[in-house]
């Protein structure tokens, strides 16, 4: 069959592999929003923007109904959510965001890959003051770009992109809830929604060093209790 069917192979394995990480990630989403604010779309704001986001990457509707009746059922235990600091080779600094059900798994696996691939994990505090919190939505809407700003802007907006398939709105992180509240007001469709750790400063490195860092990212964005991995390699 050749190398160009094997490249393909990996190809679709690698995209598959992300879509169950993703599904994974929105899956735990689900089941922290419904045990914070019950299964109810119209009440639960935050279940409808994790609802929203599955949509956005195709998660089956099947899939989210049973994640939905797996975090009503009261056996089903909650996800506690875990941020790690530490840095990389290098001095490359990194933020992990994880939700488990076993605090210790995680912690333990986390600090053996920094351990493991050069890096070391930092106390609370040691990274996190390093990179600002954001928040942005996606939105389909007829409004202008400039009316949308001035609209907005009063929320806690800070800029409006025009994106592909939507436009973006970009502000910080405590905005969330407001912005939310009045695109609904407005009857706004929002596409999807997320939160971001922005690096105020990013530090860059040559392509053999920079391959040293990536391998630990990778081992870390790999594990099945982590959500984000930040940093600000470059």
């Amino acid at each position: 069959m050749g190398r160009a069917f094997e490249f393909r192979k990996a190809r679709k394995m690698k995209r598959w592999s992300a879509m169950a990480k993703t599904f994974t990630r929105i899956g735990k989403d689900i089941v922290m929003a419904v045990k914070e604010g019950g299964s109810s779309i119209e009440t639960n704001s935050k279940l409808r923007a994790v609802i929203q986001n599955a949509k956005a990457v195709n998660m089956p509707k099947d899939n989210i109904e049973r994640a939905i009746k797996r975090a009503s059922d009261k056996s089903t235990g909650n996800f506690k959510e875990i941020l790690f600091e530490g840095y990389g080779p290098y001095g490359i600094a990194i933020l992990v965001e994880a939700a488990t059900d076993n605090n210790n798994r995680t912690v333990a696996n986390v600090r053996s890959y920094f351990n493991k691939y050069g890096g070391n994990l930092g106390t609370a505090g040691s990274v996190e003051f390093m990179f600002d919190r954001v928040c942005n939505f996606k939105i389909k809407t007829d409004i202008d770009l400039e009316e949308l700003e001035l609209n907005f802007i009063d929320f806690g907006v800070d800029e409006v992109i025009e994106d592909e398939d939507g436009i973006l709105l970009f502000s910080s992180f405590e905005n969330y809830g407001g912005i939310q509240k009045e695109l609904e007001n407005q009857k706004i469709e929002i596409i999807s929604s997320e939160f971001e750790r922005i690096p105020k400063q990013n530090k860059e490195l040559d392509d053999k060093k920079k391959e040293e860092v990536n391998i630990l990212i990778e081992k870390i964005e790999d594990d099945d209790d982590v959500q984000n991995v930040f940093h600000n390699l470059i």
